[in-house]
């Protein structure tokens, strides 16, 4: 992601996130930390923006800041080559895990982040600004082997 990716990521943001959008000066602030975070987009053949994500990297934590595809684009692979880019980006620095935080009531969702290995750890009562739950999910890099459905802990 470039300063020059962010009004389009902003428009997908609001279009997705009606009530948890971030501000708009989030993502330049977000940019602008690149010693700790990494931000991704994937485009469309015309160049359009249908995919965003974000990792923040504190070691011995990675943590995937945000994750969203455009619905016409659901369903193409987008979001898996978003979050294995993550994931890998986590490793090469070094992290022992990622973490993510999940909307309760996504299960779509839910479902791409087990396949990728992730365990539900917790869940952060009301954390949405709608009063949805969070549940917060963990990936041990150790078992990550670059294929998702592979993942397993007896994968070592």
């Amino acid at each position: 992601m470039t300063v020059d990716d962010i009004a389009a990521v902003d428009q997908l943001e609001r279009a997705l996130f009606p009530v948890d959008a971030w501000p708009l000066q989030m993502f330049y602030d977000e940019l602008n930390q690149a010693d700790t975070r990494s931000y991704y987009v994937a485009e469309d053949n015309a160049g359009r923006v249908i995919g965003y994500a974000g990792l923040m990297c504190v070691l011995p934590i990675a943590d995937v800041q945000t994750i969203a595809v455009a619905p016409e684009a659901e369903g193409a692979g987008i979001g898996s080559a978003l979050l294995a880019t993550l994931i890998e980006e986590a490793k090469a620095r070094g992290a022992d895990d990622v973490l993510l935080e999940v909307r309760a009531d996504n299960p779509r969702a839910q479902r791409l982040y087990r396949w990728f290995g992730f365990e539900q750890i917790h869940i952060r009562p009301r954390y949405y600004r709608d009063g949805a739950d969070a549940l917060i999910m963990r990936l041990d890099l150790s078992v990550w082997n670059g294929s998702p459905h592979a993942t397993t802990k007896d994968s070592k």
